[in-house]
């Protein structure tokens, strides 16, 4: 028996085993299979390839069809920077854990022992449980507030903000590119309103072809300076402006200077200028005034009693509903607080980015998706750090098409020529709505990832990163990638 095995191996060699394996199923997985091989592309994409003038070696692309064979793979098994394809990697493992319906609560809250005198007079603190909602507004805490008032609350003194569900999560936004002031830099934050930032208005006025402006939310100490000029003729597209903000003390300056066509109407420019606690603490003040009440003392982060109880409540949307909003904007900051809200519901509670991202990690490998090599980072992609393989990324999305939230994740991934980052993207009949794709540029980088269906009727996972000085060149191939697979 034995001299007949030994026969066999010499007659077959590594190679016949291999097949011998996979025939039978015998110590491999389909995932395993050819993970590694090099499938090189077909001739028409080769050349569109060449037409970006960038090195091969600056390439990761996977291309199968879901449930069938592998199209083409190069360098499939390389740890690549995927920008913000990354966001895949975090909503997926989110809404595998947390699951659809999840959602978040911002709750006001009195201690027991607290009472409202005849005057609405509120005689202790009031306290706000921030749960880590990623998508809380302006609207919103207005609401919370009105509530309030509705229930006798006229004066209240200090508001006391329990931030405890996260740890220390607060990052400097100058820290990525220098750009402090620009929203995708924003820092985490248990209680985030409107992401933190501030929307400067322009309206026109053509009577004295000049431009009125404001800031909302009108924040005290936050004053607003405005030299745009004002532009005839047809609109030529987005106004031309850049901002300058001065900070003293409690005191905030935003200039504004540019040139803008009064035929475009009126436009806003979102600018970060505060701290996330800053900017939600200024928001409480102003907000419980425009609703009627006052306030004596001051906003600041403590613990709320054991016997507190809830008497204002909101409640975000589901987790399906927010994960479209990551991913078809990809919106940085509320990325962060998902993940941070991942390790929170996992119990480790004060939630800290290393721990969260173990969490998904650990999410991602009971779904027998190792993701080997890859760093997540702070789960957005906005890093120079966070890198993955196009095979762990075409692994977790084969693996996502035959999950139970499937429906919701992909419903989540910019539709082709229709909306979020692909909306001016391959809009031609031909190739409009047959492909859900996440798209991820930073600096040296370039990338895409998703599904995208062929006319006739197959459907394929598509992941291609592009790390190069050039990246940006990387665009032409990723339309022509796209485009030749739904005409496959």
């Amino acid at each position: 028996m034995m001299r007949g095995l030994q026969q066999m191996w010499k007659v077959l060699g590594k190679y016949g085993l291999l097949m011998i394996c996979v025939a039978t199923g015998f110590g491999l997985t389909p995932s395993v299979v050819g993970a590694q091989a090099q499938v090189p592309m077909p001739p028409e994409l080769a050349r569109a390839w060449a037409q970006t003038k960038l090195p091969e070696s600056s390439l990761s692309l996977v291309v199968q069809e879901i449930g069938g064979p592998r199209l083409m793979a190069v360098s499939p098994e390389t740890p690549r920077n995927p920008a913000s394809v990354m966001k895949l990697v975090t909503t997926y493992a989110a809404l595998s854990r947390l699951g659809p319906n999840y959602v978040w609560h911002t709750n006001f809250m009195l201690d027991a022992a607290s009472k409202v005198n005849d005057k609405g007079v509120l005689n202790g603190p009031l306290y706000l449980r921030a749960g880590g909602d990623p998508v809380l507004m302006l609207p919103d805490v207005w609401r919370l507030m009105r509530d309030l008032r509705l229930r006798g609350i006229k004066e209240i003194s200090d508001i006391v903000i329990d931030r405890s569900i996260f740890g220390d999560v607060t990052i400097d936004p100058s820290t990525f590119d220098g750009a402090a002031d620009r929203p995708y830099n924003a820092s985490p934050d248990a209680f985030m309103v409107g992401f933190g930032a501030m929307r400067l208005v322009f309206s026109p006025d053509p009577a004295t072809k000049t431009w009125k402006y404001f800031v909302d939310p009108p924040l005290p100490g936050v004053e607003l300076e405005a030299n745009v000029a004002w532009v005839d003729g047809q609109c030529p597209g987005s106004p031309s402006v850049t901002t300058d903000t001065t900070i003293s003390g409690d005191k905030v300056r935003i200039r504004v200077t540019g040139r803008g066509a009064g035929s475009c109407g009126e436009f806003d420019v979102f600018r970060l200028a505060l701290s996330q606690q800053e900017f939600g603490a200024r928001v409480l003040q102003e907000i419980w005034r425009e609703v009627g009440g006052t306030m004596t003392g001051k906003v600041r982060t403590g613990s709320i009693p054991a016997s507190a109880v809830a008497v204002a409540s909101h409640q975000s949307p589901p987790l399906s509903e927010v994960i479209r909003l990551i991913n078809k904007r990809s919106n940085n900051v509320m990325t962060r607080v998902l993940l941070l809200t991942l390790g929170a519901e996992a119990g480790r509670k004060p939630a800290t980015v290393n721990g969260s991202v173990q969490v998904a990690q650990e999410v991602l490998a009971r779904q027998g998706l190792p993701m080997t090599g890859m760093v997540l980072d702070n789960g957005s992609g906005l890093s120079r750090n966070g890198v993955v393989s196009a095979e762990s990324m075409t692994q977790m999305l084969n693996r996502a098409w035959t999950s139970p939230v499937m429906p919701e994740f992909v419903s989540s991934l910019a539709i082709l020529g229709v909306d979020g980052t692909t909306r001016y993207r391959l809009r031609d009949p031909a190739t409009k709505s047959l492909a859900h794709l996440k798209t991820g540029a930073l600096r040296d980088v370039r990338s895409v990832a998703g599904y995208v269906w062929s006319t006739s009727g197959k459907r394929y996972v598509v992941v291609s990163m592009v790390n190069h000085e050039r990246a940006h060149e990387a665009r032409s191939f990723e339309n022509a990638l796209i485009a030749w697979l739904t005409a496959k």
